[in-house]
Formats: C-alpha cells, structure tokens, sequence
C-alpha cells in the first residue's frame, strides 16, 4: 500500500510539477504520510524528482524546438544555485527547516497569480543581470527545497518573454531542472535518502510528467493559475499548522 500511495502521489507530483511547478505539492506531503522526517522526505523528494525532469523535458519538446540553446544557457545558472541550495540544506537544523517551508510555498504561489506585462514581450536577446540574478537564486531555493521553486522560475521567464504558458514551462523544466538535478546527486551521495520512498515517487513523477505538458498545451492558462495557486496556499497553511501548532 506503502508502494502504490507513493506511485499515485508522483503521478500528481508529476502533473502539478510541469503544469505550474509545483511538483512538491503532493509528493512532499506523501513522503511525510508515510512517516518519513523533514530532512529525509526533502532529500528523498529531490532524488525522486529526477524523474520528474526527464519525463518533463521529454514531453516538453515541441515547445523547445529552436529554443535549446537559449534554455540550457539558463540552466547552466540554475545549477550554480542549485548545488548552493543542496549544501545550505545539509546544513540547516531540521526544526528551522520545517518552520521556513511554508512561508516559501505560500509567497510562491502567490506570485503565480499575478499577470506580468513582459509576459507578451520578445525573449531577451542576452538576459540581463537581473534575470540571472534572479535565475540563480531560485535555483538556491529549488536545491533547497523544490516546492514551488518551479512557480517562482515560471514567472522570471514568462516576464522575461519566453512566450505562452506552455513555453515559459518547457524552459522552467530544463532551467529548474539543473537546479534540482545537481542538488539531487549531492543528496544521494550525502543525505539521509530513503531509496524505498525515492522508487516508487519516481515511477509516479515520470508518468504524470509525460501527460502533463499535453494538459498545458489545451488547458486554458488563467484557470490553471488559479487551481495550482490555491493548492498551493492550501499546502502552505496546513505545513505551517503542523510546524508551529502541532
């Protein structure tokens, strides 16, 4: 039962992961369900969603096309972070760790609510210094914890002009994945990763990850920012309550 509830909870985490970036959203939690602590469900999610990059990008090609290059210039900046945020999270106290998380996951999907006028705007021919400012430090927070970095990253690039909804997520699964990637080694070879837990949710994460770019491609974009931001204001508050009340 163990098993099959982690297999469903990376399926979700793969659709709600490359529809708006919020792949944490329902594997974090399940890892927690099953009884795994903070540190250990983080880093187990990290690996997992190793998975949820691969299927991701594999779906995401058709928005891609001509746009490699560009992407993985991007992802080259996220991965700095990335390995930053995968050392800064081996080394914080786990009870500081549960008390930030949700104040993370609530400004995130915040943030996914509000419309950006660059939104429409042509790709930047050479990103400036504030995108790659921003790039990178989202790629810390995506090494550190990957719920909702994915929301953060997808309104850099959509202001950014990287085009649709299902654009700017196609880049935000190579950019983000950098991140989450490089983090993701470092854990394996360092962090408590329970690999029992990290097998099941990655099967899960690449199956969900596959159908999700084709739900972006014909879903209407507004509805879908508001459904994720709200699941995620829904995680937020229940972490909170559980890292201050219970």
């Amino acid at each position: 039962m163990t098993f099959l509830l982690l297999v469903v909870a990376g399926v979700g985490a793969g659709l709600t992961g490359t529809i708006a970036g919020l792949a944490s959203l329902a594997s974090y939690p399940a890892l927690l369900a099953v009884g795994l602590p903070p540190l250990a469900a983080n880093v187990t999610n990290s690996v997992a969603l190793l998975a949820n990059t691969v299927g991701a990008v594999s779906g995401s090609r058709p928005e891609l096309k001509g746009h490699w290059k560009r992407a993985l210039e991007l992802a080259g900046v996220s991965l700095l972070g990335g390995a930053l945020g995968g050392v800064l999270l081996l080394w914080t106290p786990s009870d500081a760790f549960e008390k930030i998380v949700p104040f993370l996951i609530g400004g995130a999907s915040i943030a996914i609510l509000i419309r950006r006028p660059g939104e429409v705007q042509a790709l930047e021919s050479r990103p400036a210094w504030p995108t790659l400012v921003s790039i990178f430090l989202i790629g810390i927070y995506g090494g550190y914890f990957g719920a909702a970095a994915g929301v953060l990253m997808l309104a850099v690039l959509l202001a950014i002009g990287t085009g649709t909804l299902a654009r700017a997520g196609a880049y935000r699964n190579v950019v983000l994945g950098a991140a989450n990637g490089v983090a993701a080694i470092g854990f394996a070879l360092f962090g408590p990763v329970v690999w029992s837990a990290a097998l099941p949710l990655a099967i899960g994460c690449f199956v969900g990850a596959r159908i999700g770019p084709i739900v972006v491609r014909h879903a209407p974009s507004d509805a879908l920012r508001v459904v994720i931001a709200l699941a995620g204001l829904g995680l937020a508050a229940w972490l909170a309550y559980d890292a201050f009340y219970l």
